[in-house]
């Protein structure tokens, strides 16, 4: 099964974070999106998101 790829603010409502902390990560480079779009926007595998989020907890 394919995941369904959320936009910031989908995936940031996921998780119960403001989409601007998301868009931060991002911009920082805590958190790599699964997509970009050929306009620029991140698509997010949440899955992927929160094991990455872990892995930011652990270090």
């Amino acid at each position: 099964m394919v995941a369904r790829l959320l936009s910031t603010g989908e995936a940031a409502k996921a998780l119960s974070i403001d989409r601007s902390t998301l868009a931060r990560w991002h911009r920082e480079g805590k958190v790599t999106p699964a997509d970009i779009t050929a306009g620029g926007h991140a698509r997010w595998d949440v899955e992927d998101l929160r094991a990455q989020i872990r892995q930011l907890r652990q270090t």
